[in-house]
């Protein structure tokens, strides 16, 4: 087959590429330009300059140093013999990722980007642009570590074998047209594994270190906001000190409130209409039920009723059992059988059967 590969440089993605060359399919590499030309990004970039040095974003995908990475690329590509192409996706990226990064932020809720990139950019756009510069390809591969498999007339997307590196959480809103184009070579394989192929052909890149965030400086620098002085209070309302805005706090957050108390102290929940940040102690954290909205769901078209399955709010935690409720305005109740820590409005809940994706959505309450 003709295969296009998104390319970023990395060890995931070059044995991927590499595999698939050495079974015997054409492969093209393609990577992603994103990082955008605003004055913003500008200001960005001369503040990195002037860091001696210092790599900015060595552990993320999106920063100022993008053009050495995207050399970087390059060199690894022609190393295993494949053509790499660049597409410029920044226009799609501030649009799609980037605005919906800042209002969510804003509105004291907590993003996930790179889940919105992998579905809207990554799975959508890079190869849609591929197309449309007349590069033909029957699949569309990455070096994400999770399956796809065909049920009947539906596509599953299933969990990497290795459960310490699993993506498939990060991978949940992909569509059935999407999941039909899509090639997850390193599915059944771990991390070690890839690194020692890597090795093994010489690639430099066989010990580069995973990224991390999707963004390594300040966020501050990405949401362009005013400093907006509010108050830190309790549970009952009593003031424990100020804050320069809601956008700087996350759920759970325990360190930098700039407050003391005779007990740690959490951040429990942000409030844009009051600019308040409500903070308590480690048990007031604690919850077993969130509502989920915007659902996609993978093996049917919609949940009709009740289920029980496990979840998953962060990326990095096993599934826990779960009860999930169907409600009228096509969200989801989630009910889970234990409590759980700092659940984060604004993140992902995803839901599996086992090893199958079952789908997820994005917690709004």
């Amino acid at each position: 087959m003709k295969i296009l590969v998104g390319m970023s440089g990395g060890v995931d993605s070059t044995v991927t590429a590499l595999m698939l060359k050495e079974q015997g399919h054409e492969v093209i590499g393609a990577t992603m330009a994103i990082w955008g030309k605003k004055e913003i990004h500008k200001k960005i970039q001369e503040k990195f300059a002037g860091l001696s040095g210092k790599k900015a974003t060595h552990a993320a995908c999106y920063g100022p140093d993008e053009k050495e990475d995207i050399e970087e690329t390059k060199n690894v590509a022609q190393s295993i013999g494949v053509p790499l192409y660049v597409f410029d996706c920044a226009e799609q990226y501030e649009k799609i990722v980037l605005e919906n990064f800042k209002k969510e932020y804003i509105e004291g809720r907590t993003p996930n980007p790179c889940i919105w990139c992998n579905s809207l950019i990554k799975f959508d756009v890079l190869p849609k642009l591929a197309k449309a510069n007349g590069i033909d390809f029957d699949k569309f591969a990455t070096g994400h570590y999770a399956r796809i498999e065909q049920d009947g007339n539906r596509y599953l997307l299933k969990r990497g074998i290795n459960e310490n590196k699993d993506q498939s959480y990060f991978l949940y809103r992909l569509k059935q047209d999407q999941l039909a184009k899509i090639m997850l070579p390193l599915g059944t394989y771990n991390k070690e594994e890839i690194r020692s192929i890597a090795e093994k052909h010489g690639l430099k890149v066989f010990d580069k270190p995973d990224s991390q965030d999707f963004y390594e400086g300040d966020y501050n620098e990405l949401l362009e906001v005013q400093p907006h002085k509010g108050n830190i209070i309790d549970k009952t309302g009593k003031i424990l000190g100020t804050h320069m805005g809601i956008w700087n706090y996350t759920i759970g957050q325990r360190k930098g409130l700039g407050i003391s108390a005779s007990e740690p102290l959490y951040v429990l929940e942000l409030r844009k209409e009051t600019n308040e940040v409500v903070v308590g102690g480690k048990d007031d954290t604690m919850k077993d039920t969130l509502v989920a909205a915007k659902l996609n769901w993978i093996p049917f078209d919609y949940l009709k009723n009740p289920i029980s399955c496990r979840a998953k709010i962060r990326s990095t935690q096993q599934p826990t059992e779960v009860y999930v409720t169907p409600l009228e305005n096509g969200n989801v109740l989630v009910k889970f059988e234990n409590l759980q820590k700092s659940i984060a409005i604004g993140q992902s809940v995803v839901f599996y059967d086992n090893d199958i994706v079952l789908g997820g959505g994005i917690i709004d309450a």
